[in-house]
């Protein structure tokens, strides 16, 4: 369970990423807050991994106070002003999302923390260091697809299709990105057009591999990756 603090002066603000985080049962609200000072105690007696912090509020702005801490948790600045941008990339933080904020691009957001939580905790097992599942937006809504359902994902310019067990759905989104957000020791990408998932490869030939009888070319750039499977 990741533990989370809300930081904004505007009510409407909270309400609205309480309602977007509510979808991911990950995520525990210890605290929302209506500017930084009342989140610093909460900070120094709870373990929080995630900080959605507004960047213009009374008394001290986000970027100040975030530059403040000694050991700041994961942050996303969610914000109205673009002008705060380099200042946050500094910080390294997780995101910079501005008002009003769609829950399509939070989830890009919320992914993004994922990806690195993954990348960042080496040390604990193959199945607490990856999440179960991913969001992905086709016919006016957000698909919950469990990660162990995917089959491959297959590129078309700006969209993917993402093939499972049972169904397929098609997303505006680039295979690139998309990439980025899949858990490196679970899917791998074999071609400029293709991620798969590694679990669900049946046989690997020369210059494919299978999955579920279909052949799916591999590029020539990714044909080291697969040697590295099979020599594991």
């Amino acid at each position: 369970m990741y533990r989370c603090i809300i930081i904004d002066d505007e009510p409407i603000a909270i309400r609205v990423i309480r309602n977007h985080l509510s979808v991911f049962t990950d995520f525990e609200i210890v605290a929302e807050c209506n500017n930084a000072l009342e989140a610093m105690p909460v900070l120094q007696k709870e373990n929080i991994d995630l900080l959605f912090c507004d960047i213009q509020m009374p008394q001290i702005t986000g970027v100040d106070f975030i530059r403040s801490l000694v050991h700041p948790p994961k942050v996303i600045f969610t914000t109205a002003y673009r002008d705060y941008a380099i200042d946050a990339f500094e910080l390294n933080v997780v995101d910079y999302l501005l008002k009003p904020i769609s829950f399509e691009r939070f989830t890009k957001a919320i992914n993004h923390f994922l990806v690195l939580q993954t990348s960042s905790n080496d040390s604990v097992s193959f199945v607490q260091e990856t999440r179960d599942f991913i969001f992905l937006k086709a016919d006016k809504k957000h698909h919950k697809i469990n990660l162990a359902d995917i089959l491959y994902f297959e590129s078309l310019g700006d969209y993917v299709i993402a093939y499972t067990n049972d169904q397929k759905v098609v997303t505006k989104e680039r295979i690139s990105h998309l990439y980025d957000l899949l858990p490196a020791k679970r899917f791998m990408q074999i071609h400029r057009g293709y991620i798969v998932s590694v679990d669900k490869i049946e046989s690997i030939g020369a210059g494919f591999v299978e999955i579920k009888g279909k052949k799916l070319p591999v590029g020539r750039n990714y044909k080291p990756g697969l040697q590295k499977l099979l020599s594991q």
